[in-house]
């Protein structure tokens, strides 16, 4: 793949690094064209690298790579759980389906509205299995 598709690509998926300009790892001073210092996920893969293989500090691994030693521990950590997967940016939104099915809110409307939003959140447990906040049962009321 030709680096300009590369980085379109890169760009399209939201993988750019958010500070190129800050690796100054020697992999990633132009000689190699593979080795591209906009490309976050081979940057965050090479500084855990040259952490573990060529023990750098993590302070030296981070600096040379554009993160900060904070961002190498999220990023070990993530990739010790998860493999390459772990080094792709964590989705940004909510997480996993609503809890909020239609029938629910329908429950909820059609409730007393002199019940509180705490019963009815008791009661949604019950007769659904579905554990919700107080607040969010007082705002599904809302027309």
């Amino acid at each position: 793949m030709e680096n300009s598709s590369r980085v379109k690509l890169l760009e399209r998926t939201g993988l750019v690094h958010p500070a190129p300009k800050s690796v100054t790892a020697t992999l990633f001073n132009g000689s190699m064209p593979f080795f591209l210092p906009v490309d976050k996920v081979q940057v965050k893969y090479e500084m855990l690298r040259s952490h573990l293989v060529d023990a750098r500090t993590v302070r030296e691994a981070a600096q040379e790579h554009g993160y900060s030693r904070a961002s190498f521990y999220l990023a070990l950590a993530a990739f010790q759980e998860r493999g390459m997967t772990g080094l792709l940016d964590d989705r940004r939104g909510r997480r996993g389906p609503l809890k909020l099915t239609a029938e629910i809110i329908g429950y909820i409307r059609a409730a007393d509205p002199s019940l509180s939003g705490a019963i009815l959140t008791e009661e949604i447990e019950r007769r659904y299995g579905v554990r919700v906040h107080r607040r969010t049962v007082e705002r599904a009321r809302r027309p």
